[in-house]
């Protein structure tokens, strides 16, 4: 074998090693997204789930009743050096014909000025309540207080509160941060679509139109959040998911039933 075959040889083999290497550093990266928005969405249905059972704190039923769709970001960071600011992901459903849709990945993000310092991280829900505020949300990108009235929402399960609430406010908003859970005013917050996560969630690009129309299978893996949507919108016995599973991998849809709600 010549010096040129053997050179050559050699920048073969370290060029293939070099390609299973980042082969695996892809598979890796792409198993670890995965694992983010799976992580994402069992938190979101815990963070639901945990505010939902006390009932003198929880968002009322009344709320939850009307609500046009929901979003929850877990462990959003509210910070503050001079100026505030927060950002978060998380995922957001909304109320179709036949159920609640599959889930749309988002993220949130704002900033205020002042004189502040410190940081914190805090559970945030948000409830849209009317049309208008679904359309908004359905337009991928939209910030609250300007493109979207919103208001921080009442607090108890069996709070009466008044029906001007709902008029008024297209997106109520909650947080949670050290076991204290209260209406927040997130004015000035931009909403948008989350796409790299949304990739990862259904392996395509998919529009926040198709996802929140049900017009997209949910994954199995959307079935924790779902079920707690379900639960306290008081939807479990009456309706099923937004469509129909193309796969073995996605949600079932749930039977309808004329029985009492919950």
């Amino acid at each position: 074998m010549t010096l040129a075959s053997h050179t050559a040889t050699r920048w073969i083999k370290a060029l293939g090693s070099m390609m299973l290497l980042l082969g695996s550093l892809a598979w890796a990266a792409e198993d670890n997204d995965r694992s983010d928005i799976d992580k994402r969405i069992e938190a979101s249905a815990d963070v639901l789930n945990e505010i939902m059972a006390t009932p003198d704190k929880a968002i009322p039923d009344r709320v939850m009743d009307d609500a046009k769709c929901i979003a929850v970001v877990p462990s959003m960071l509210k910070f503050a050096i001079g100026f505030g600011g927060n950002h978060g992901k998380g995922v957001a459903s909304c109320r179709t014909a036949n159920g609640w849709s599959a889930l749309a990945p988002i993220t949130i993000a704002g900033g205020s000025w002042g004189l502040q310092l410190g940081g914190q991280a805090v559970d945030l829900v948000m409830v849209i309540m009317n049309e208008q505020g679904m359309q908004h949300l359905l337009a991928s990108k939209f910030k609250l207080g300007a493109e979207a009235s919103a208001a921080a929402g009442p607090v108890g399960r069996d709070a009466a509160a008044g029906t001007d609430w709902k008029m008024r406010s297209e997106v109520l908003t909650y947080s949670r941060a050290r076991g204290i859970f209260a209406g927040i005013d997130l004015n000035g917050s931009a909403i948008t679509q989350d796409k790299d996560e949304t990739r990862v969630l259904y392996g395509k690009m998919v529009s926040f139109g198709d996802i929140l129309n049900g017009q997209q299978a949910a994954p199995e893996v959307s079935a924790p959040f779902l079920s707690a949507i379900r639960k306290y919108s008081h939807q479990a016995s009456q309706q099923g998911n937004a469509a129909t599973p193309s796969s073995d991998k996605a949600v079932a849809a749930e039977p309808a039933s004329a029985g009492p709600k919950e």
